[in-house]
């Protein structure tokens, strides 16, 4: 359906796999082997969702660009004592570590609350276990060694911080912090790629971590795939296009307040008007990823909306 997935291209059944296959190194679902990516930086691989886990152009580069530069928390921790941030797919942390580092360089005394959201306890625990943390301060290393060990973080010398990982499927963690009332200033939003983790781009769980959104706020990911950002429009946000680290396609970022945001472009518009912006949908929050998948097939062979072949052969040929 020339979805863009995780890796900045159009999806194929195994696009890296195609270039490296990893899972000659990788013993079971449980385990995991760093991979180095172009900047010096490590990942994982997911046999689960056979997608790496960063851009191979480089995991930091990407954190701080994609997300922390995307979100302008830089700006936002000089005019501010405090901030809040929401990581959905908290992953190995390196998003959560470039926020933090970016924050606590401009403003010292800038008091941070995190929530965070993981399906898989052993990603963040193998990211401490492998160093591979030991690029950011000794601070920012302490908190991701704790959070991966005892999922909270109350006290750091000489920092305010209140940070929870929330593990269990991110569909239902989400309802406990809307529950919560929580508020975020900034989002990251990096689940694995929409046809390959279709659970956490549907329209329902959009909405639920928009509600999580401060009226000021943004929220970044590297998706640009039409359906994505369909359901992000659904949940209220108005959306902007973002140069993502390591991409060939562009990044979103979203907002309630569209005036400050960077405009799509033309082939962007476009691909919105295809049926590649058929939203994914899962009304109970229950779904698997097979069931998503083909409701979203049938909406799109009755939606009235242009093949995506027609944008395809006029955009990218």
């Amino acid at each position: 359906m020339g979805e863009i997935g995780k890796m900045g291209q159009i999806d194929t059944q195994l696009p890296i796999a195609q270039i490296q296959n990893p899972k000659s190194k990788i013993q079971n679902p449980m385990s995991f082997t760093p991979e180095l990516t172009a900047d010096g930086s490590y990942t994982f691989f997911s046999e689960e969702f056979g997608e790496w886990f960063h851009s191979r152009e480089g995991a930091y580069a990407e954190a701080h660009q994609t997300y922390v530069t995307v979100t302008q928390l830089e700006k936002r921790a000089a005019a501010t004592e405090e901030i809040a941030l929401l990581d959905v797919c908290y992953g190995l942390g390196y998003n959560t570590a470039a926020a933090l580092e970016a924050i606590w360089q401009v403003n010292p005394v800038c008091k941070v609350t995190l929530r965070a959201l993981e399906i898989n306890p052993e990603v963040p625990k193998s990211a401490v276990t492998h160093h591979l943390t030991q690029a950011w301060s000794s601070l920012v290393q302490t908190l991701l060694a704790t959070l991966a060990d005892q999922q909270q973080v109350r006290t750091l010398p000489d920092r305010a911080i209140d940070a929870a990982l929330l593990i269990g499927d991110a569909r239902q963690t989400i309802q406990t912090l809307v529950g919560e009332g929580y508020q975020a200033d900034v989002i990251f939003l990096d689940p694995f790629s929409p046809t390959r983790c279709p659970q956490l781009w549907t329209v329902e769980f959009i909405q639920l971590v928009a509600r999580c959104l401060k009226s000021d706020g943004r929220l970044a990911t590297y998706s640009c795939a039409a359906a994505a950002r369909t359901a992000l429009t659904l949940a209220g946000l108005s959306i902007g296009s973002t140069q993502a680290a390591g991409r060939r396609w562009p990044g979103t970022v979203a907002s309630y307040r569209a005036l400050d945001l960077p405009p799509l472009s033309p082939q962007e518009q476009a691909h919105l008007k295809t049926r590649a912006a058929v939203p994914y949908c899962d009304p109970r929050l229950q779904g698997t990823a097979d069931e998503i998948v083909t409701a979203r097939k049938q909406a799109q062979a009755l939606s009235p909306l242009v093949p995506t072949g027609q944008w395809r052969r006029r955009w990218l040929t």
